[in-house]
């Protein structure tokens, strides 16, 4: 067991406009099982970076535990290399009897090591790279968010694999899996950093409470801090007439009064402002009192949503379909059956690779979306006579005429370019746009950069955001919530349930799937 001791670290990326970290001071256990939160880009994942050597930085970070750190790196040419043959480029001296007692306890076969790695499905890469990291002995393990495009089997796998192990960083945005493997929170807050112990439930609550303490403190500074300053102004107006007074008087209606009486004037003036004086530091340390009261306050402002009113009650009608793509012998899905109709919210559920995501691209090419669409979608080019799209090949998939969709892709590798360029090319109002993405956090300095070079948080709020400001009949979300922060998760669910637009939507985070889901369709 050892500690990590970070202190006065100020960290920033080159030619960056602003610091991630500045004098931030903490420490922690290697023994505990840590969740590490906060908003997207706050430098979770750059603090990581940070204890593994890999940026300079101001301060110190002291430490005697070695650092490993999941997801492992896959170069385009290893993806046809088993895992076998990877292991050790990964994690060097790893033994792969250890390995294969790892993967046992994540429920995996050891046939999966043999396979070339690009066959493997997302939760079989999880597997394997999880059992490698934890197969080496008093590394502290780095886990950067391991569930994202896991169904919810592997999920269910990974978190009681990492409930029964310890010394580990786990970056997540998860809540469930936070509440079943965690002992201990690092939270990045806007202004400061908490570490506490508890999971994600216990964290929330005590924040919860501090944040109600918070606004209560500030209302009471406000109150005595107006009261001060009217008070203030009660004596500085008194101080001034009373000052008025002191040269010239009427003898008739001021008979008792003498020139010696100057004095006594100047003395009651000069008592009346040094009592103004008095408040004014009050003022003062009444303000300072209140200074970072709220600096930390999470008040996620209401999203907006604008869906229209289709003339058909029913939109999407699917019986007995089965779909596949052409040039595969072997269908995606068979004999599916369900209807969407206007105002319901229908989850569809199941294994990656049960034919979610083709689903969703067939009702998408139904609903007559062009080639330029498809890009804009992310749907696969075409390779020669229309192959690599998804094709009906028995039963009814039936889509109302003039369906207007609002459609966001789980794949963000096509935002390139500037906010400004991608508000062009999609038609959308840039003050609106830039006004959604600060509502879901996004600092105003990221605006200025290309968005190649935002988190994979950032990335997803950018489509977010689009399909928020594009007024549709249905919305159609492929794993929208991959990567986005858990504040940011809560800001969504809330406005689907207020606006309760019609929706068909593919998402493995639990909690949001119960809270939002009308209707479950499982593969």
């Amino acid at each position: 067991m050892a500690q990590i001791l970070v202190d006065h670290l100020t960290f920033a990326y080159e030619g960056s406009f602003d610091n991630i970290f500045e004098d931030v001071s903490f420490s922690v256990d290697t023994n505990w099982k840590l969740g590490f939160l906060g908003r997207n880009g706050k430098g979770k994942t750059t603090f990581l970076n940070l204890l593994l050597g890999k940026y300079e930085y101001s301060g110190s970070i002291v430490t005697s535990a070695a650092f490993d750190y999941f997801p492992y790196p896959a170069a385009q040419g290893q993806m046809q290399l088993p895992a076998a043959d990877l292991m050790e480029k990964w994690k060097a001296g790893c033994e792969l009897w250890r390995v294969l007692i790892e993967l046992d306890q994540l429920r995996g076969n050891a046939e999966i090591l043999y396979r070339p790695f690009h066959t493997l499905s997302p939760g079989e890469r999880t597997k394997v790279m999880l059992a490698v990291l934890f197969s080496g002995e008093n590394d502290f393990l780095l886990i950067d968010e391991p569930t994202n495009h896991l169904d919810q089997a592997s999920r269910e796998n990974v978190k009681d694999y990492l409930s029964s192990k310890k010394g580990f960083i786990l970056v997540s945005h998860d809540r469930d899996l936070l509440d079943a493997c965690t002992d201990h929170v690092l939270v990045l807050n806007r202004k400061s950093i908490d570490v506490q112990t508890g999971n994600f439930s216990v964290w929330w609550e005590n924040k919860q409470s501090r944040d109600q303490f918070a606004r209560a403190e500030n209302e009471k500074h406000l109150k005595e801090i107006g009261k001060l300053k009217r008070s203030a102004a009660r004596n500085a107006q008194w101080a001034d007439r009373n000052e008025r007074t002191k040269i010239g008087f009427d003898p008739v209606k001021e008979h008792d009064r003498s020139k010696d009486t100057r004095a006594y004037i100047g003395a009651k003036t000069k008592k009346l402002q040094s009592r103004v004086s008095q408040m004014q530091k009050r003022i003062e340390r009444e303000i300072e009192e209140k200074e970072g009261l709220l600096a930390d306050l999470e008040e996620p402002v209401d999203l907006k949503l604008a869906p229209l009113r289709h003339h058909r009650e029913r939109l999407i009608h699917i019986r007995e379909l089965s779909a596949g793509y052409e040039g595969s012998a072997r269908p995606a899905f068979s004999h599916l059956t369900f209807d969407l109709t206007q105002g319901e919210r229908v989850a569809l559920h199941g294994e990656n690779g049960c034919g979610k995501s083709t689903l969703i691209k067939l009702i998408l090419q139904k609903a007559g979306f062009g080639q330029a669409a498809r890009e804009t979608c992310g749907l696969p080019e075409r390779n020669g006579a229309g192959a690599g799209f998804p094709v009906a090949r028995s039963g009814a998939c039936e889509v109302a005429a003039g369906l207007v969709i609002s459609y966001i892709d789980q794949d963000t590798s096509m935002l390139k370019g500037s906010i400004q360029a991608f508000c062009r090319a999609h038609g959308l109002d840039e003050s609106l746009f830039c006004a959604i993405l600060r509502q879901l956090d996004m600092e105003r300095v990221q605006f200025l950069k290309n968005m190649e070079d935002y988190s994979e948080g950032q990335k997803k709020k950018v489509l977010i955001a689009a399909s928020l400001l594009t007024p549709a009949h249905l919305y159609i979300w492929d794993e929208p919530l991959n990567y986005i922060d858990v504040f940011s998760r809560m800001q969504i669910e809330k406005l689907l349930l207020t606006y309760q637009p019609t929706m068909l939507f593919v998402e493995h985070d639990v909690r949001f799937r119960e809270q939002i889901a009308t209707k479950t369709v499982t593969f």
